[in-house]
């Protein structure tokens, strides 16, 4: 109205009754009660019921035993008869003569492995992606799938079968070709190393493509069709679609394999051991079996063997983190 700018003309005062309500304040959702929850999932919490119970039973009850790495456990005694003694068999562990060498071993397979084991899978899942036959991919997949359903002792008798000194098809066929003397690959410890390798290469890379070959099928095909459109050629493709779809996967099985790093294998390299090569053949994990189960040295092993279970935690936790630094997802 006009009187509204008139000055000194006192306005009506505004209608209370038609002013907008007050807003309700919102009730805050009460909790519901745990049993409730439990009812109402019950089917639920009943098949996570047999895992639960598996992990207790077979993984978590049995840490009980690492007590006797503080021990000198003695089996007529029991857990709670032996003798406390503290670190006493760390400090020899770690003031043996046998631990740098042992140390050295390790570290060394478990290098050779992060070199050459594990981008295996990432080369040959990025290879038969690239494979546009679907007969010919899938058969190459089986056919590199097959060693990892075999046991360790098989792998190794192939291993004798091939590279023995006697009648070994590929020793032979080498000093066929190189001649002079003939080189016992298997039991030599300048080979001993080489062999691990090709086992391990031979017995995972199948089986590990399969993870990756699981990432490359999430890509969406858009990306590509865009990139070719744009003019990007397979290269151009590969380096910024194919590798960064699949680098939270390598990152997460980095952690992983990290933390398996002390981990050689027992089966592989006991198998694997002859009284030639001991001296480069000789890991925790066979240590752990000769000083515990052929000396009775039950609370020494133990400690050797809580000593590596640590080692690989922090492994797994420092490269978890390192992971979050440079700006991956990690594992947790």
């Amino acid at each position: 109205m006009a009187t509204d700018l008139v000055p000194g003309v006192v306005q009506p005062a505004a209608d209370v009754s038609r002013q907008a309500p007050p807003p309700k304040r919102k009730r805050r959702a009460r909790p519901v009660p745990l049993w409730r929850d439990l009812l109402r999932y019950r089917w639920l919490y009943l098949l996570l019921l047999p895992g639960l119970v598996y992990f207790v039973v077979f993984k978590y009850l049995p840490m009980y035993g690492l007590t006797i790495a503080f021990k000198d456990y003695v089996p007529f005694l029991g857990y709670s008869g032996s003798e406390w003694v503290g670190l006493k068999h760390f400090q020899e562990l770690f003031t043996g003569p046998d631990f740098g060498r042992l140390m050295f071993n390790t570290l060394l397979l478990a290098l050779l492995t992060i070199v050459f084991v594990f981008p295996a899978p990432i080369v040959v899942a990025l290879m038969l992606n690239e494979l546009r036959v679907r007969v010919l991919k899938r058969s190459v997949q089986s056919l590199i799938y097959i060693p990892h359903f075999l046991s360790w002792t098989i792998v190794a008798s192939l291993t004798y079968l091939l590279f023995s000194v006697d009648f070994g098809v590929i020793a032979n066929w080498i000093h066929s070709l190189i001649g002079g003397q003939k080189t016992d690959y298997v039991a030599q410890a300048d080979w001993f190393r080489p062999l691990i390798v090709l086992q391990l290469l031979w017995k995972q890379t199948g089986w590990g493509t399969i993870i990756y070959l699981a990432a490359l099928a999430g890509v969406d095909s858009q990306l590509y069709e865009a990139a070719r459109v744009d003019g990007a050629g397979r290269w151009r493709q590969f380096w910024h679609i194919t590798l960064p779809a699949i680098r939270p996967t390598i990152v997460v099985m980095a952690i992983l394999t990290s933390g398996n790093l002390m981990d050689s294998g027992f089966e592989q390299i006991w198998l694997m051991t002859t009284s030639l090569n001991r001296d480069v053949a000789s890991v925790f994990d066979t240590f752990v079996y000769y000083v515990g189960i052929t000396q009775g040295s039950f609370s020494y092993a133990t400690a050797v063997g809580l000593f590596k279970g640590v080692v690989g935690v922090v492994l797994i936790l420092g490269s978890n983190l390192l992971a979050k630094r440079l700006g991956q997802r990690g594992l947790f």
